[in-house]
């Protein structure tokens, strides 16, 4: 059975930090589902709007594997501002499933939450001050046992790979990675 992600999204989003892992983990055989907080047309923080395949209040009830949160401001903001998003993050952390989240995300969204933990993470430089000094580094991507971070879209593919390896295998994501020519 194929592992089941979510990947939530709100207006202001970072188009790469959210296309890439989508991309990446279906390449990989994991069912994502794109979602939004408010609507299914989502318009990016750089102009480039996607179709969510359904809103989160279609899949509140849902169980997902993991759930990805992409960066971009005001994106990361308006996701921290949903509810929703907020309960279905702290059930699934409660239930001892993996949480990713790239560039703004993890300070904006994952640390108000407490959701962090003692994890060291990564998170756009412009949002470090954001965390505790325990959380911090300025390592481009963290890997955790339940918490992937990444610093921004630079560090997309990177991000995206860990998160196969996280849920299928290492060597899916070497394989991955030939084939897309990343390495």
């Amino acid at each position: 059975m194929s592992k089941r992600v979510l990947v939530p999204l709100a207006d202001g989003f970072e188009e790469i930090e959210a296309i890439t892992p989508i991309d990446v983990l279906r390449r990989a055989g994991a069912d994502v589902t794109v979602a939004s907080v408010r609507g299914l047309s989502v318009k990016g923080s750089h102009g480039i709007t996607v179709q969510a395949e359904m809103t989160l209040g279609d899949c509140a009830t849902m169980e997902f594997d993991l759930i990805v949160l992409p960066g971009g401001m005001p994106g990361a903001a308006h996701l921290a501002e949903s509810g929703m998003l907020c309960e279905m993050l702290k059930k699934h952390h409660e239930n001892n499933r993996p949480l990713a989240a790239i560039c703004a995300a993890p300070a904006v969204v994952l640390n108000p939450l407490g959701l962090l933990g003692k994890e060291r993470v990564s998170c756009h430089p412009s949002f470090r001050a954001k965390l505790d000094d325990a959380n911090r580094t300025e390592e481009r991507i963290c890997v955790g046992d339940r918490l992937v971070t990444a610093a921004g879209p630079g560090v997309a593919m990177e991000f995206a790979l860990a998160l196969v390896e996280l849920l299928v295998s290492r060597e899916k994501a070497e394989e991955l990675a030939k084939a897309m020519v990343v390495k």
